[in-house]
């Protein structure tokens, strides 16, 4: 079945099942999802490859046997590498225990197996099917997953805006924030408030981040660490390592490992 019929049949008949699952191949379909909002709320599976999820003011990236969690209503768009494989799963909003707000979610093993079996089903089931009751189960074990802080701030404010699209096309740039308030017409003080207003982090941190997002996307699609520490601008390999480890709790092989599973 068509994602697009599959979200069309859920929304018609929105309390006939907890969730549904589809198996989704870059290489079959779009690489980018354009800004869209459906009923029920959808997780993005990341199986393979690397994804990011783009919502209002914030980008999440979605590492391997990771997934991003879109409450039902929410406009968002999807984009993955030319070798990425997901897992998309629809689940009725009124499901308990789940996130409010988007977020990025560490899987189990359990979770991700209980996802993919979703997918493999006949989306029409009875609720009190063994489908359905594995339905409960999954989205009972989706609410105790560990959330990851694998998002980056954005805003649509045009001066920030500006910005991060220079960072995000060449994310070496290690322009100050005195240089960047220059080019932006600010004095250094005013831009760093209005960084810390809109995004809620220094402008240092800020940058940081984007940096962890750039090289999460890297490393999900095989570069190596050398190169990514090499393309973010840092000056050894060894304080790209510090910085990721101190922001994620693991060196990043160390990390994608706790996160890698046969695909």
């Amino acid at each position: 079945m068509k994602i697009e019929s599959l979200v069309h049949n859920f929304d018609r008949c929105p309390l006939a099942v907890l969730a549904v699952g589809v198996r989704v191949k870059v290489a079959d379909h779009k690489s980018e999802v354009p800004v869209h909002q459906h009923h029920p709320s959808q997780l993005v599976l990341a199986l393979k490859g690397g994804v990011t999820c783009e919502v209002a003011n914030s980008i999440w990236m979605v590492p391997p046997n990771c997934a991003v969690w879109v409450p039902g209503g929410m406009p968002h768009s999807i984009h993955a590498t030319a070798n990425a494989r997901m897992c998309y799963l629809y689940v009725q909003p009124s499901a308990a225990g789940l996130p409010s707000d988007c977020c990025t979610l560490s899987v189990t093993p359990l979770v991700r197996e209980l996802i993919l079996r979703m997918a493999d089903v006949e989306p029409d089931y009875d609720m009190d099917s063994p489908t359905g009751r594995l339905a409960t189960v999954m989205i009972e074990e989706l609410a105790r997953m560990r959330i990851e802080r694998t998002h980056l701030p954005t805003s649509r404010e045009p001066r920030l805006q500006r910005i991060a699209k220079l960072l995000a096309d060449n994310p070496a740039d290690r322009r100050t924030l005195t240089e960047w308030g220059n080019f932006v017409a600010m004095s250094e003080r005013s831009l760093a408030r209005l960084v810390q207003k809109e995004t809620g982090m220094t402008f240092g941190r800020w940058r940081q981040q984007l940096h962890l997002i750039v090289a999460l996307r890297q490393l999900s699609c095989g570069a190596t660490v050398q190169r990514v520490a090499s393309d973010l601008g840092y000056e050894s390999v060894t304080a790209f390592i510090t910085m990721f480890k101190k922001s994620l709790g693991k060196p990043p092989a160390k990390y994608l490992a706790s996160l890698s599973l046969p695909g």
